[in-house]
């Protein structure tokens, strides 16, 4: 029976110091001062932004975040205001153990770029629009004509399908929207013009094109063309 007690107040004891050390500890951790801002980017490599501008953003509200305390410092606020920025998709914020306040940074991803009468801007793998940056261009379709609130769902679908298929991403550079809602391509390599026609049965479309693609491409043939049809979905007709 002691020795039960006996064991019963050791572990007390020493349940009760770990709670007094991390107490302390963390007490201690949050009135250290911050040495320095890092900023980590996650998924592509191509940086639309700066790591300055990102380190701008984190102190603009806090002109001495670099020394103020760990405890005083509003990480929900300092995340809100990075999220808020055109370019970044998520953003998480936090003070390491050794004083270091820390942005992982997830940027969005351009699937589009468009051309109208507002400019020229990027559609996301959201469906958002994008800024341009001044640091890095985005391979991606060049896209002129309107975007409207009718046609705007069906062309993000087609966006979307282009930029997660490897081949069309690689062939596909140039989408005209004409005034009738019908698509006009532009292939990357040959000078034949793809008449894609209405936004309708485009899954279809796409594997009659590189179907197509795959069996003339093997007779060397794709220069004598000049249009490439795929508004029918059981065929494909060729112009020379």
């Amino acid at each position: 029976m002691k020795v039960f007690n006996w064991n019963n107040i050791r572990l007390v004891l020493m349940f009760s110091l770990v709670i007094f050390l991390f107490s302390f500890t963390s007490k201690r951790n949050s009135k250290r001062k911050l040495i320095k801002s890092e900023v980590v980017f996650i998924g592509d490599n191509s940086l639309f932004l700066k790591n300055e501008t990102v380190n701008k953003l984190l102190i603009e509200n806090n002109p001495n975040a670099k020394t103020i305390r760990k405890d005083r410092l509003d990480l929900n606020k300092l995340e809100q205001v990075l999220n808020a920025q055109e370019m970044i998709e998520k953003a998480d914020v936090y003070v390491s153990i050794d004083g270091v306040l820390k942005a992982v940074v997830k940027q969005k991803t351009p699937i589009a770029r468009v051309f109208n009468d507002e400019g020229s801007f990027y559609i996301d793998s959201e469906g958002d629009t994008m800024p341009l940056s001044a640091n890095f261009t985005a391979r991606v379709p060049l896209v002129s004509g309107e975007i409207n609130k009718k046609n705007n769902k069906d062309l993000f679908k087609l966006f979307k399908i282009i930029y997660d298929d490897a081949f069309l991403r690689k062939n596909i550079i140039g989408i005209q929207i004409m005034p009738n809602g019908s698509l006009l391509m532009q292939n990357r390599n040959y000078n034949y013009q793809i008449d894609f026609g209405g936004m309708i049965n485009i899954d279809r479309k796409f594997q009659n094109y590189k179907a197509f693609f795959q069996k003339v491409s093997l007779d060397s043939s794709l220069d004598k063309y000049k249009k490439i049809d795929l508004r029918f979905t059981e065929q494909v007709v060729c112009t020379k």
